[in-house]
């Protein structure tokens, strides 16, 4: 994930900005660059690979600044390369960016035709092309408010203005940043590590906010472009590296984090230059007749909502079983079978077994895994990454979407690759996971109106979970984190099975969760909760606009993005993870480390 610092500062930064982009490399990162103010212009020091290549190229050439900006990149747009890497320039802007730019490819040919030309494949130049085309008639924070307004996506972003020495200006949405307060000095962060260095004194930026920063103070605006305070908080330099931010705990973090895991996830295996899906390690999808997914608990809930895709999309047959059960009943496999073990972190006693089981009957192996050293991703024929980053909260969230992002992103290279789709297509498909990020942070906007249901929901002794299609295993997904954080009963069903047996347990005091964005089996799913509703059940629908307006009387509704049913599994993951953890939170548990269980489960 890409990390960012800025610093206006009192002595020279290019110490400091080296120093604090090393805390920032367990993101992952394959190129840096630092920029700063020298005698009233910007100069730019960047290189392709580790951070130690910056270095010799600052030992080279110096950065003479007491004001400027780095970054490590995770490349997104364009290949790792020294043009592709940040800071980027345009005419009087420098700036560095995290996140994607969904509209670039509209900005950037609007831009050419204004006669501006482009030095690198990235997202990111285009904010920084229109940046320097609206400072030509607006001061820099007006600039840059119109900027922000014509982008679509996430970013977070840090901007130094030639002319502007003592400045830095910065914006966030679905993307992190953080403003340190100093002594006489003034920092930007993507999180309380970058700034840990230099100050324990920060303020989170809230979602649309942006923000311009001199020696004294920081100046923070709200989407709307309204003059707002955020609260300034002590952080305890120890707890940097795990910081909870301005949220109570680390699943709350963590569920907002996941417009970012998501991205980072997905820049390992889509081209949205091309448009093009691929499977890490050039695997050919036409070799294969099967795909044989083992995981265990969240992971396999994953796993289930990746058999709808690529059974649907690229026509390969796809079984999803619990590790824990699979290689005990001796499961008739072919040699065109491939195995895809699923993880987060890769060294699930119970998966790494069958994996291992799958590997000595002479299969292709692959690891979906959040953890690459781990001995999954050593041991598999491939890894395929997800990039979530550290999750410390037992219950999984962002390691969830990691592994379904990851997932969608592996069927639409398998559909491409067995001529199940045409490029159109795949560039379509492409283009809908590339907004995945935003739409993610959309629905966590719900998160008041889940709070809200709490205390109800708290009161509940059991509390059932309905779904159809990819929906029914995040049903599943939805009941196990209710289980495991506050303890309830709860049970996922597939919604058309209501009527072979749950139905007996409804009454006035089951709440039923419906999770039900408009797709081609809403329509069935509308009969099923009116069978719930005949009987006094009370129903939370989560859909989208269309579907409430089609909502049964009665039925609580939560309204969450309208999106294709492709991405929905992504997008309406965060409703379901918020509901479990205000419950858990209404009950006073324990939320980030739940009784009897453990983050990664090392034996059988």
């Amino acid at each position: 994930m890409c990390g960012i610092i800025g610093i206006v500062g009192t002595r020279p930064v290019q110490e400091r900005l080296i120093d604090s982009l090393k805390r920032l490399e367990y993101r992952g990162y394959d190129s840096a660059g630092v920029a700063g103010v020298v005698d009233g212009h910007v100069e730019r020091r960047r290189a392709k690979g580790k951070i130690r290549a910056l270095e010799e190229v600052l030992a080279g050439e110096p950065l003479k600044a007491s004001v400027g900006i780095g970054h490590t990149r995770w490349a997104t747009h364009g290949e790792p390369s020294t043009r592709n890497a940040h800071p980027h320039a345009s005419g009087r802007v420098t700036l560095v960016h995290n996140g994607i730019i969904e509209n670039y490819a509209e900005l950037r040919e609007a831009l050419k035709k204004k006669g501006r030309s482009f030095e690198s494949e990235t997202d990111s130049e285009v904010i920084a092309q229109l940046l320097d085309e609206e400072l030509k008639t607006k001061p820099p924070l007006e600039a840059l408010k119109a900027t922000l307004d014509q982008l679509t996506g996430a970013y977070a972003i840090a901007v130094l203005i030639d002319g502007c020495d003592e400045l830095i200006m910065g914006a966030r949405r679905g993307s992190p940043l953080v403003v340190g307060y100093g002594d006489g000095e003034m920092f930007l962060g993507s999180d309380a590590l970058a700034v840990g260095p230099f100050t324990n004194r920060i303020a989170y930026l809230e979602e649309g906010d942006y923000v311009a920063i001199d020696h004294k103070q920081a100046q923070i605006f709200d989407e709307a472009g309204n003059p707002v305070e955020r609260p300034v908080r002590t952080v305890a330099a120890s707890a940097a590296l795990v910081e909870k931010g301005n949220y109570r705990h680390f699943m709350e973090k963590e569920i907002h984090d996941q417009p970012d895991a998501c991205q980072h996830t997905l820049s390992a295996y889509i081209d949205p230059t091309t448009g093009r899906v691929h499977a890490p390690g050039r695997l050919d999808f036409a070799q294969y007749d099967r795909v044989q997914i083992v995981a265990c608990g969240t992971a396999s809930y994953a796993g289930q909502i990746a058999r709808y895709f690529f059974e649907r999309l690229a026509g390969l047959p796809c079984e999803v079983e619990v590790a824990s059960e699979f290689r005990y009943r001796q499961p008739a496999v072919t040699k065109g079978t491939l195995a895809v073990a699923v993880s987060q972190s890769g060294e699930t006693a119970d998966t790494l077994a069958a994996l291992r089981w799958c590997k000595a009957q002479g299969l292709t192996t692959a690891a979906v895994v959040n953890v690459h050293e781990s001995t999954m991703a050593r041991e598999a024929d491939l890894l395929w990454p997800t990039h979530a980053g550290p999750e410390i909260g037992v219950a999984s969230t962002k390691a969830f979407t990691s592994q379904v992002a990851a997932l969608t992103a592996l069927a639409v290279a398998a559909a491409a690759a067995r001529g199940r789709i045409d490029t159109d297509e795949e560039a379509r498909f492409t283009r809908l996971l590339l907004e995945s990020p935003r739409l993610i942070a959309e629905a966590t906007q719900v998160e008041e109106e889940i709070r809200a249901l709490a205390p109800e929901l708290a009161r509940a002794r059991d509390v059932l979970y309905l779904g159809r299609g990819a929906m029914y295993p995040l049903a599943l997904e939805g009941a196990l984190k209710l289980k495991e954080i506050s303890y309830i009963h709860a049970e996922g069903y597939a919604a058309g099975e209501l009527k072979h047996g749950p139905i007996a347990l409804i009454d006035e005091e089951t709440p039923i969760i419906v999770i039900a964005p408009t797709d081609a089996l809403f329509d069935k799913t509308i009969s099923n909760m009116s069978e719930v509703a005949a009987r006094g059940g009370k129903v939370i629908l989560i859909t989208d606009e269309a579907g409430a307006r089609n909502a049964p009387d009665g039925a609580r509704v939560i309204v969450g993005p309208t999106c294709d049913p492709l991405l929905a599994p992504l997008v309406y993951a965060p409703p379901i993870q918020l509901m479990a953890y205000y419950v858990a939170v209404q009950k006073g548990a324990d939320v980030d480390q739940p009784r009897n269980l453990a983050k990664s489960v090392t034996v059988e």
